[in-house]
């Protein structure tokens, strides 16, 4: 069987929305006094099952001035704005991401790969996502795509006889970035067209994903309804693999090599 079919562009942000984020984003620029490196959507629309009301979960990264980062009293590390109508955005320091990179954290390589981006400084990306490729991913991927996975499976399906349909996505995109991990030796994509798209997934259970998209994608609610056998089943499978199966653990970078390149991306980043 081949794999499912190319997959679907990123979806379109209507240019009205991508000027209040980034007027959001310049905002936050000026009152924090910060340079913003990079900004993309992180959730449903950039995981490629959005409801025509999904919110727009936007996710930076952020250098502040040298000066900053020489105090000895802790810092925040994270610039939290709250819910402005649709629009959710958070972001990281780039010590903070560079940190977490180096621990192969799924989450920043996925914000690193996603498919819907607002703001970009082209060479520091280039330069982390470089980073990001020497990283190791298998296992802390597996054990944060295993938790995700299993976590909203617990909350949202398991032990129902009736479920919320569309909360099958939460388990459902975790699943087949575990079924990626066990079955290529690249790092799974965040969406799902592009996970669906380099795996060879049954025919049943494509139709069954594909159904829940166009249902998603046409209304705000697709309603409860009975579990679903075929992505139950798949879930579950693939929530039973260990984590320690999903390749070696090279995930702590050598001293001279990784953690030379990160120190040296930090101190360009924050001295520029």
């Amino acid at each position: 069987m081949k794999p499912d079919s190319s997959p679907a562009p990123p979806e379109a942000i209507e240019p009205e929305i991508r000027k209040r984020i980034a007027s959001a984003l310049r905002a936050i620029e000026r009152q924090q006094d910060v340079w913003i490196l990079l900004a993309v959507e992180s959730g449903s629309r950039a995981w490629g099952f959005p409801s025509p009301d999904s919110d727009y979960d936007v996710r930076f990264l952020y250098a502040r001035k040298p000066e900053w980062y020489l105090s000895i009293d802790p810092r925040r590390d994270v610039i939290e704005r709250p819910l402005d109508g649709s629009l959710d955005v958070n972001g990281w320091d780039i010590k903070k991401a560079l940190q977490l990179l180096l621990k192969g954290n799924a989450v920043l390589v996925e914000w690193l790969n996603s498919p819907i981006r607002y703001r970009e400084e082209a060479e520091a990306v280039s330069r982390l996502a470089e980073l990001a490729a020497r990283v190791a991913f298998h296992r802390p991927f597996g054990h944060h795509y295993l938790h995700l996975g299993a976590s909203s499976y617990r909350r949202w399906i398991a032990e129902r006889d009736a479920v919320s349909l569309k909360k099958y996505f939460y388990s459902l995109r975790p699943a087949i970035a575990l079924h990626w991990l066990r079955t290529r030796s690249d790092p799974p994509p965040m969406d799902l067209p592009s996970l669906r798209s380099g795996l060879k997934l049954p025919g049943e259970l494509s139709a069954a994903i594909e159904d829940l998209i166009t249902r998603k994608a046409a209304r705000s609610e697709i309603g409860s309804g009975p579990r679903i056998g075929v992505l139950d089943r798949f879930i579950e499978a693939e929530l039973a693999v260990e984590p320690g199966t999903l390749g070696s653990d090279r995930s702590v970078p050598d001293n001279t090599g990784t953690l030379r390149a990160a120190n040296r991306l930090f101190h360009d980043l924050v001295t520029s």
